[in-house]
């Protein structure tokens, strides 16, 4: 048997054993979602890879141009490389999609008014 100074606290290499759920054993998180810092690469790695076809299509243009001596294929690369930027911020600014358990921020027509938001300005005086 070992010799320990306390429940969890290690003599030597050995540790007395500890319960499950008490201060000395961490917490087991299973469905912790993912940290910002981790959502600002992977959207930053996004919008690199998306924004890094914008350069070889230009590059592509010039050699179709040359090679088949034709403006229209030239200008149909250019004009499929020309919404890239846009598509880029669009995916790199979305959030990562709802988990169906996480709850609404807004309830849909639980908030009913008793009074109107604006009194009226006149006054009727009834006599």
């Amino acid at each position: 048997m070992a010799r320990s100074a306390g429940p969890g606290r290690p003599v030597g290499f050995f540790r007395e054993p500890v319960e499950s759920g008490s201060p000395g054993r961490p917490a087991v998180i299973t469905a912790a979602a993912q940290s910002v810092e981790e959502q600002h690469r992977a959207r930053v790695k996004k919008y690199t890879i998306i924004m890094s076809f914008r350069i070889p299509a230009l590059i592509l243009a010039a050699v179709a141009y040359s090679a088949f001596e034709n403006p229209l294929v030239s200008i149909l690369i250019i004009a499929a490389s020309v919404p890239l930027p846009w598509i880029a911020v669009l995916i790199a600014n979305d959030r990562p999609p709802r988990k169906k358990n996480e709850p609404r921020t807004y309830n849909y027509g639980t908030i009913a008014p008793s009074a109107p938001a604006i009194e009226s300005p006149h006054h009727t005086i009834d006599g």
